[in-house]
């Protein structure tokens, strides 16, 4: 079993890293792996709605998103982690969320996903709630916690001194290796997809 996790942070080892770096211990408790995807310091571009993508190969722009997505799509869950810089992702995880959901969205429909930000101060819970959008239109199961799965800290480190933060991404971990092992261990097949109606505005 194991988990991708894409950290939108530019700082290898910022508190995004932190953050990502306590749930994959916790899911390493039930034997799952995490790989950690850096895309923070590439430069992804933005989504240009060209609808390459609808041939069902991928994102047509060329870099290094396919491969991204393709673990991704393998994967027995997913984890998004973004600093918080202007109340929000910042703009490398917006690139990359929409051309990866866009181009493979329909690859992820009810993988366990989990969202982690990390902040200063304030901004987490409109990050968070950016990322879980994705999530609920790829009909993703977004795993709880007792609170919402955003860190504090500035300086690389000051994130683990967040000690309700910290114990509130530990559950995130043990209940997604437990919706995963749920997963794995059912006989109860996936609901179908039902086909998407899409309504006109323009009449």
């Amino acid at each position: 079993m194991s988990v991708i996790a894409v950290n939108g942070s530019p700082h290898v080892d910022g508190n995004t890293a932190t953050a990502i770096g306590i749930i994959a211990g916790e899911l390493q408790l039930h034997e799952i792996d995490t790989e950690v995807v850096q895309i923070g310091q590439l430069t992804i571009k933005g989504c240009t709605a060209c609808r390459g993508c609808a041939g069902g190969k991928g994102c047509v722009i060329a870099d290094s998103l396919n491969d991204i997505t393709a673990k991704m799509r393998a994967a027995d869950g997913i984890i998004i982690g973004s600093p918080v810089y202007y109340a929000g992702i910042n703009g490398t995880v917006k690139s990359f969320l929409d051309r990866a959901f866009f181009s493979s969205g329909s690859g992820f429909r009810l993988k366990p996903a989990a969202a982690v930000v990390a902040a200063r101060r304030a901004g987490t819970t409109p990050a968070l709630e950016q990322i879980n959008r994705y999530f609920a239109l790829a009909e993703m199961l977004v795993t709880p916690t007792v609170y919402w799965s955003g860190i504090h800290g500035r300086d690389a480190g000051e994130a683990e001194r967040d000690l309700e933060g910290v114990s509130m991404l530990k559950q995130l971990g043990t209940n997604m290796a437990y919706l995963i092992q749920l997963q794995r261990k059912s006989s109860v097949p996936l609901p179908d997809k039902i086909d998407k109606v899409m309504f006109n505005y323009i009449r």
